[in-house]
């Protein structure tokens, strides 16, 4: 795919994601090869969070503006509703 470092899009990444674990779900792998797997997701993973997160912290800094026009951070409020 594309070399270490590269910078991907969150939806390539999330898209790689996906490929991973229904390869890996298959569960008819080798070892060696279930564990490259296993370690690419859960890079991804982790690179995807961190996209997330910034995601959030920008959207916190847009919400408002003080009177002398900076950004006003308002925290987002996590769901306690439960996706079906």
């Amino acid at each position: 795919m594309s070399s270490e470092g590269a910078e991907e899009t969150f939806e390539a990444s999330t898209e790689r994601l996906a490929k991973i674990v229904e390869e890996l779900e298959q569960g008819d792998l080798p070892l060696e090869r279930a564990l490259a797997l296993f370690e690419e997701g859960v890079k991804l993973a982790r690179r995807a969070q961190e996209r997330i997160d910034q995601a959030e912290k920008r959207v916190e800094e847009l919400l408002g503006f003080d009177t002398s026009g900076q950004p006003v951070a308002k925290p987002m409020q996590a769901s306690t509703e439960e996706e079906p």
